[in-house]
């Protein structure tokens, strides 16, 4: 399942993680920014998470509000 289009929750690292695991990506020291980009890239979708600067185009993807508080 995609993140995209879920509700705009912010997740644990544990959660993170496990999604992460999910998906075969093995988080081992990924810092959570790393981490996320990771599950972009194997979800299919960007992997520019804290890198929008503010201006993101996705408005349906769910670490678009934790993004914002990151810098990349």
């Amino acid at each position: 399942m995609s993140l995209i289009g879920v509700a705009a929750k912010s997740m644990t690292i544990n959660e993170i993680k496990a999604k992460a695991k999910g998906l075969g990506i093995e988080p081992g020291k990924m810092k959570k920014p790393e981490l996320i980009r990771a599950i972009q890239k194997a979800e299919g979708c960007t992997p520019c998470y804290g890198g929008s600067n503010g201006n993101c185009p996705w408005m349906q993807c769910c670490w678009r509000s934790d993004c914002f508080k990151t810098k990349a």
